[in-house]
Order: C-alpha cells, then sequence, then structure tokens
C-alpha cells in the first residue's frame, strides 16, 4: 500500500479544518441529533480553537496521505494538553480518523501504529484514548490493537453529556 504518514503544518489549516469536520461528521452524524452535531462541529473545529491547537507545542497532527490523497489523520496531546489524565508517563491520543472513502484498507491501523511508534520514540509509558461508549466500531478496532478499558469520563457533545471509555495500551519498545 502506497501511503505517507507527514506532520500537518500551520500552513496546512485549511486541510486540518476541512478532514476535522469531513470525519468527525461522517462518523458521529448518524448517532446525534441534527442540533447537537453542529454545536460541536462549530465549537470543536472552529478556526480559533483550531488554529490554538495546532500552534499548542504539546499538540501534534499527522496527515495519512494515501496515493497523495488526504485519507486520514490522527491528533496526539501532551502534558497539560490532555483532555483528561495528564499524567507525564502518557500520551493522549485524542483523535484518530479515516475518511469514509478509505475504510477498510487498514489505514487506521497504519494510523494506529503510527501513533504508538510516537509514544515509544518519545519514552512514554502508555497511550490512552477516549471513545465514546456507544461507538461499538472504535471500540473494537482499539481492543483489536490491544488497548482495555481503564476507566471511564464525561465528554460534552452539543449540550449533551455523553459517557466516554477511557482506553489505554502499555508501550512496549515499540
Amino acid at each position: 500500500m502506497d501511503f505517507e504518514i507527514r506532520s500537518c503544518l500551520k500552513i496546512d489549516f485549511d486541510k486540518l479544518q476541512s478532514i476535522s469536520y469531513e470525519t468527525y461528521d461522517e462518523t458521529f452524524r448518524p448517532m446525534n441529533s441534527q442540533d447537537t452535531m453542529d454545536k460541536y462541529l462549530e465549537k470543536s473545529f472552529n478556526k480559533n480553537k483550531l488554529q490554538a491547537e495546532l500552534n499548542d507545542t504539546n499538540c501534534q497532527f499527522y496527515f495519512l496521505y494515501l496515493h497523495d490523497d488526504l485519507a486520514g489523520y490522527l491528533k496526539i496531546n501532551e502534558a497539560q494538553a490532555q483532555t483528561d489524565i495528564n499524567d507525564p508517563k502518557s500520551i493522549e491520543l485524542e483523535r484518530i480518523y479515516i475518511k469514509k472513502a478509505f475504510k477498510g484498507r487498514g489505514l487506521g491501523g497504519e494510523l494506529m501504529n503510527y501513533a504508538l511508534q510516537l509514544a515509544g520514540d518519545m519514552t512514554k509509558d502508555y497511550l490512552w484514548l477516549g471513545v465514546w461508549e456507544k461507538n461499538l466500531n472504535a471500540i473494537s478496532f482499539y481492543k483489536k490493537m490491544g488497548f482495555s478499558e481503564a476507566g471511564q469520563h464525561s465528554f460534552k457533545m452539543g449540550d449533551e453529556l455523553q459517557n466516554d471509555l477511557i482506553m489505554k495500551k502499555t508501550i512496549k519498545n515499540i
């Protein structure tokens, strides 16, 4: 498979905003009300918020390209940029998304392996993430990738409070 993973730079802002909206909407609109989705998308991927994340040295975004087509992306957080655990021995995988048109090709696994490699290179003890308890496909994928449930936290989606499972994977000389 001819894919490439590369860092998302400040000049890539428009691509980042576009893929963020597109992949989140594709993934969650069928399971949420239109109002909930619209509020979340506007709050989470507006220009100011996304630029602040892109400028934060504790946040890193990576794009996955397949044959020069932007197919997916991931976001990792360190230190105080983490949304919950904030353990200096950990790294959070906040976002990992593949565009619908590219699903089923093993690209999610490639992105996940890349995130795990980054965590290992940073000498972190574990990688953690939050996943909506109703997102059964993602939970299954994470379990297949070696993650296990380690707790829960609340996640605000629009005006709704939803429950996320916290899943962790120990990093062992990846």
